[in-house]
């Protein structure tokens, strides 16, 4: 199942934690966080500065 946008931070960390790694490389500290179970990955990429589609190839890549 592809990664996306829509799909909520903590959801995707307990599903594939090998993407933990991606978050903390971008300087995203989602993990841990109590809004990650709230937070989708859209969300995580405005909430940081990060760009979005470099942020989910980068998460594609990993996995």
């Amino acid at each position: 199942m592809p990664i996306t946008f829509d799909e909520l931070v903590d959801d995707l960390m307990r599903r594939k934690p090998e993407t933990i790694g991606v978050f903390l490389a971008f300087q995203m500290r989602c993990v841990g966080c109590p809004i990650a179970c709230f937070h989708n990955v859209a969300d995580a990429c405005r909430e940081h500065g990060v760009e979005p589609d470099a942020f989910l190839s980068a998460l594609s890549a990993c996995t």
